[in-house]
């Protein structure tokens, strides 16, 4: 006889409100580990000497690991215990934090951080099944995530500016140590102050299933990444194909499994729908906004990394404020009206940055403004209401989609608005760049990031005119990714307000 799932008290108490501590620890490391390793490159780079292949393997290894095992961890949360799940995590995290900092070679490191995007994977998904456990009540399950939420937020802001008070007094490794304390914390207080949860009824893993997936998301995950390091469009479609092939006989066999990896029962609730497509592409417009913004600040504006960094905080502390209030504004309105009043201001902030030029950056901070302060509530709210949408014991498997969702979306926006951007800067460059070096002339026309790296090696006169020239285009190719986001803001209203048309709350 199957056991009946442990019940949990409607109302939190405090041992859930700490226990959430627990869960937002590990999270706020994961967001950190995101961004704090960009700074420790050049002191990696003359360490170990990786090629540049490698390099960007060290760098891209991590995220595309976490994304490409969320479906596979949260799914196995459910069967064998969430907690359980999450522990593990947190062990491997915390011994291969060790073996990254003590990497020898580059094919060492990036085994590692391989490793290291494993055990994120485990830790995401399962900490916030974890809370749908914990917090049944619907207002203090929305507080719950958006402080969970919040704490992502806050570890990808403050990520740099640990990572650049580490670099500054110890060597490269110090930057993956810092998982080790952390994961010790939640080893510790685990035990303690989270339950524990599993399906009864959710069967074995199948193993069949998780290749599937595996081979899915890592093809498409892997193409998107490829066309936007190095703009190879036929190589990223052949992984792209393949990925997409797989998943044709990857649902196949979710139709067909006594125990599925994945209940595709969930994608009946047009809500559930609606919420993943709105953490798709809310990812994908935020990520290409925050792509051209920075590099805007230092390549036009020639700010310096921690200048540049230091004007980013002011979007990511307005992006925390809007996180940690957006439950308040659900709740005293529909959830329908929320979201759209929320893609609304972004969309604002979208026409502002289509203002943008090379002389004043009042818009581009005021665009930013809004846009964080608009877009950043949306994976809370939509997280939120998928997890509520699913029965308790699918809350693992939700997790993850809402989860990969985003990461797609992140990786999306990246490939998609990266590449129009540029596609807008080179199509303005043409018949304006006269008569020069081959070396320059190349190096413009790619993009303007490879410019400003050859430009001490060009003729005054002639890096003076080209840096011209090279700046119009770039602001022409920003203000054409702000077009395409304010469209794609437009139509996601629509959606918005046609999806959530028949639901209670929506």
């Amino acid at each position: 006889m199957a056991k009946v799932p442990q019940v949990f008290p409607l109302a939190a108490g405090p041992r859930e409100w700490f226990g959430l501590a627990t869960l937002a620890l590990p999270t706020l490391l994961l967001s950190i580990d995101l961004s704090v390793l960009y700074l420790a490159i050049p002191q990696i780079s003359a360490d170990l000497k990786p090629s540049a292949s490698q390099t960007l393997w060290i760098l891209d290894i991590y995220g595309f690991m976490i994304a490409g095992f969320l479906v596979t961890m949260g799914s196995l949360g459910d069967r064998v215990g969430r907690k359980k799940v999450l522990l593990a995590g947190a062990t491997v995290f915390g011994i291969t934090s060790v073996i990254a900092a003590y990497s020898v070679n580059p094919e060492m490191l990036v085994i590692a951080r391989a490793f290291l995007g494993i055990a994120g994977a485990t830790i995401m998904p399962n900490s916030l099944a974890l809370i749908s456990s914990m917090f049944r009540d619907s207002k203090q399950r929305s507080a719950a995530i958006a402080i969970w939420m919040s704490c992502f937020l806050v570890g990808t802001a403050i990520g740099p500016v640990i990572g650049g008070l580490l670099l500054e007094r110890f060597w490269w490794g110090a930057v993956f140590l810092l998982g080790v304390p952390v994961m010790a914390l939640v080893f510790i207080t685990s035990p303690f102050l989270l339950p524990e949860y599993r399906n009864p009824g959710a069967g074995k893993l199948d193993i069949l299933s998780v290749m599937l997936s595996l081979f899915t998301l890592l093809p498409i995950i892997y193409g998107l990444k490829k066309v936007t390091m190095d703009h190879h469009v036929w190589q990223s479609g052949i992984a792209i194909l393949i990925g997409l092939t797989v998943g044709v006989a990857f649902v196949h066999r979710q139709r067909k499994a006594a125990s599925p990896l994945l209940d595709l029962s969930l994608f009946k609730n047009r809500q559930f729908n609606t919420a993943l497509t709105l953490m798709l592409f809310g990812g994908f417009f935020l990520s290409g906004i925050l792509l051209f913004t920075t590099q805007y600040l230092q390549m036009v504006k020639n700010m310096t990394p921690l200048i540049a960094g230091t004007w980013m905080l002011l979007s990511s502390g307005v992006m925390i404020v809007s996180s940690l209030t957006a439950p308040l504004w659900v709740h005293r309105m529909k959830t329908r009206n929320a979201l759209c009043l929320y893609l609304a201001i972004a969309l604002i902030g979208c026409l502002i940055l289509i203002r943008a030029d090379a002389d004043n950056f009042v818009p581009i901070i005021f665009g930013l403004f809004f846009v964080g302060f608009g877009a950043s509530p949306i994976g809370v709210i939509c997280t939120d209401l998928v997890i509520g949408s699913a029965p308790p014991e699918k809350s693992g498997s939700a997790s993850s989609l809402s989860e990969t969702s985003a990461e797609f979306g992140i990786a999306f926006g990246v490939a998609v608005l990266g590449s129009i951007g540029t596609a807008v800067y080179q199509s303005s460059l043409n018949g304006q760049i006269p008569p020069t070096p081959l070396d320059a002339s190349l190096a413009i026309r790619e993009s303007w990031a490879n410019a400003l790296a050859t430009m001490d090696r060009w003729p005054e006169e002639i890096a003076v005119h080209l840096s011209q020239l090279a700046v119009h285009a770039f602001i022409q190719g920003f203000q054409a990714v702000a077009i395409t986001s304010a469209l794609l803001m437009a139509v996601l209203i629509i959606c918005t307000w046609i999806g959530f048309k028949t639901h209670g709350n929506g």
